[in-house]
């Protein structure tokens, strides 16, 4: 039996850890500084699964967002998660945009992608509210759209089912070399394993340090700001809105989301730390941005505003090494866009650079799958009434803006990689994430937690950093 130990739980540390359990004779340990699973990047991003167009020839993004894209649909069916291939289109309003669609449209072609150049006419047809500035735009039908912090869940519920060691909350401090390979040191105790995968996002660098004698890379956090529109009967865009891409990124996009609302972001800002606040001016930046690919925002629907810092590399690409010093110990940093893209086939690139060790792995013969969980929305009324006749808690209602049921949110608590918190039920099932923002039904959510983790009311978190009765007070 060998161990291998990943430290971060965003969707990389996530997919690595649901297919090394799929192996015999490996322990799999995952290590995570948070109290919960995708509360990095994978938590805070524009939740796209893009094509695979954009990156350069000959760089791991281009290999590995293509594969990673075309991953993403089975895996998501298979653990009962949300896909969408709403696909996007990326818009030119002068001639040197045009330009750049040409590139993109030649690279897409080469790589085997479906893009297509339309004419404004066409693309009207299908967004109503396209800026006026709007001349061509690049059709790419295999965008698609995800909730990735949904997949992370999912990913390690499955892990755990199939033997993985889940440590929440624990960071890891040190890594030392040792005869039968290395030790891992964190703040709550010490461990052993054969081989690690460093797959800690914004903490790459960090842990990278702990064990080379001289820098690989270097990781800059650059914070993307967003708007969340409301539902609407009618969306108010339908398919992903890029603007033509530059040297700062994919721009400020229009983004419908699994669920109905829409994303306005991200900005690129480069900062010296995390942070994950909201700016007036990074969000005005994100008003006058969006503007140039739409017309006649309903501003008036803002019900959040986000911000979340992605990895950005020093080398312009991904970075996935072995290490140079350390035999069995492989470095994923740099994994900002298209990393979400590309998870599923980071994965997969790991798993092979580690059957190249001295490793047997064989696949086990029996994998067990989680109960996928239950929405009620979702059901006929037909289903809904059968349901309610067997549990009646599915018949009371605590959010009524996503409707959702008290059995819904007990179900999501008790599940394996279950929530603890009030923000953990809010991304697990939604109750929060409407037009209210928890206004209703967040004192119903902490009375259900309390209740099924059997502890006083004062005592329940409202996330990791602070507890219900006192976010209540300030946090809105």
């Amino acid at each position: 039996m060998k161990t291998i130990a990943v430290i971060g739980a965003g969707i990389v540390g996530s997919f690595l850890a649901y297919d090394l359990t799929q192996y015999e004779e490996v322990e799999v340990i995952l290590f995570e500084k948070h109290g919960d699973v995708a509360q990095e990047t994978s938590k805070a991003n524009s939740a796209i699964v893009h094509a695979g167009y954009d990156p350069v020839d000959g760089t791991l993004k281009a290999k590995l967002n293509k594969r990673g894209a075309k991953m993403y649909q089975n895996i998501c069916k298979q653990l009962g998660c949300g896909y969408q291939a709403c696909g996007g289109y990326v818009l030119a309003s002068n001639e040197e945009e045009v330009e750049i669609l040409q590139e993109l449209y030649a690279r897409g072609k080469k790589r085997g992608i479906t893009v297509e150049i339309k004419e404004r006419e066409e693309v009207v047809k299908n967004e109503k509210n396209l800026s006026k500035h709007i001349r061509k735009a690049l059709w790419v039908p295999d965008t698609a759209i995800i909730t990735p912090w949904e997949v992370c869940e999912a990913l390690v519920e499955e892990a755990l089912w199939n033997g993985l060691q889940l440590h929440l909350h624990e960071e890891v401090l040190d890594i030392k070399a040792c005869e039968k390979g290395y030790v891992i040191r964190s703040d709550k105790g010490q461990y052993s394993a054969d081989m690690l995968v460093n797959a800690a996002g914004l903490g790459a660098q960090k842990i990278m340090e702990m064990v080379e004698a001289e820098s690989l890379f270097t990781i800059t956090p650059k914070r993307g700001q967003y708007y969340v529109l409301a539902k609407r009967s009618q969306p108010y865009v339908s398919h992903v809105l890029y603007p033509a891409p530059s040297k700062a990124g994919k721009g400020v996009l229009a983004v419908p989301t699994i669920h109905g609302n829409i994303l306005l972001g991200p900005t690129s800002e480069v900062l010296k730390k995390v942070d994950n606040a909201t700016t007036t001016s990074g969000l005005q930046e994100v008003q006058e941005k969006v503007e140039k690919i739409i017309q006649h925002v309903p501003y008036q629907e803002v019900i959040h505003s986000y911000s979340g810092c992605r990895p950005t590399g020093n080398n312009n690409d991904f970075y996935i090494e072995e290490s140079r010093r350390c035999k069995g110990i492989f470095h994923l940093g740099c994994i900002d866009s298209p990393g979400l893209a590309s998870a599923p086939a980071i994965s997969e690139y790991v798993i092979v650079e580690l059957m190249k060790l001295p490793l047997t792995f064989h696949k086990k013969k029996h994998i067990v799958h989680r109960q996928k969980p239950l929405i009620m929305r979702n059901l006929s009324e037909t289903k809904q009434q059968a349901l309610i006749q067997k549990h009646p808690g599915y018949g009371h209602i605590v959010c009524y803006c996503e409707q959702i049921s008290e059995q819904e949110v007990v179900d999501c608590i008790h599940r394996k990689c279950g929530a603890h918190s009030i923000a953990g039920v809010k991304m697990r099932v939604r109750p929060g994430m409407g037009k209210c923002q928890g206004g209703y039904c967040e004192v119903e959510i902490a009375k259900l937690l309390a209740r099924e983790l059997q502890i006083p009311l004062h005592e329940v978190q409202y996330d990791e950093d602070s507890y219900y009765e006192v976010a209540k007070e300030g946090r809105r």
